[in-house]
C-alpha cells in the first residue's frame, strides 16, 4: 500500500510542498508513481523523509543530504564516510544541546530570582 503525497505529509508531518520539493531536489531515494503519475510513498520512503527531516534539523544542507544518499546508494562499501558524516552531525547535535542547556541554566536562574521577589512581596501586610 502507498501513500498519497498528503498522506505521507501529515505522517511525517510536514507540508505536502516541502515532500514535493524533497522528490524534486533528488533527496528522496526513489518515490513510485501509479498508473495516473499520482507519487506513492511507501514505509521505507516515510522511514527516509524521517531521516532527511533529522539530518535537515542538524544543519545538513540539502547538497550534504544528497551526498549523503549517493553514499547510502553504494552499499556497504560506503559504511565508513556515512559514520563519518553522522558522527560530525551528532558532534553539532551535541554541542548545540550544551548551549541550549546552559540557557536553560540561566533563564531557570532568572526565574528563580524573579520567583523569590514576588516571594517576598507577598508577604507584605
Amino acid at each position: 500500500m502507498g501513500y498519497t503525497v498528503k498522506e505521507a505529509a501529515e505522517k511525517a508531518d510536514i507540508s505536502p510542498y516541502t515532500l514535493r520539493f524533497y522528490e524534486k531536489e533528488g533527496v528522496l531515494p526513489s518515490v513510485e508513481r501509479d498508473a495516473n503519475g499520482v507519487r506513492l510513498f511507501s514505509e521505507a520512503d516515510l522511514e527516509w523523509i524521517e531521516t532527511v527531516q533529522a539530518l535537515r534539523s542538524t544543519g545538513l544542507s540539502l547538497a550534504e543530504i544528497k551526498r549523503y544518499l549517493a553514499l547510502y546508494k553504494g552499499g556497504e562499501a560506503t559504511l565508513g564516510q556515512r559514520k563519518e558524516m553522522l558522527t560530525l552531525q551528532r558532534s553539532k547535535v551535541e554541542d548545540q544541546i550544551g548551549k541550549l542547556m546552559k540557557t536553560l541554566e540561566r533563564l531557570n536562574y532568572k526565574l528563580a530570582l524573579i520567583d523569590a521577589q514576588d516571594n517576598r512581596f507577598d508577604k507584605l501586610p
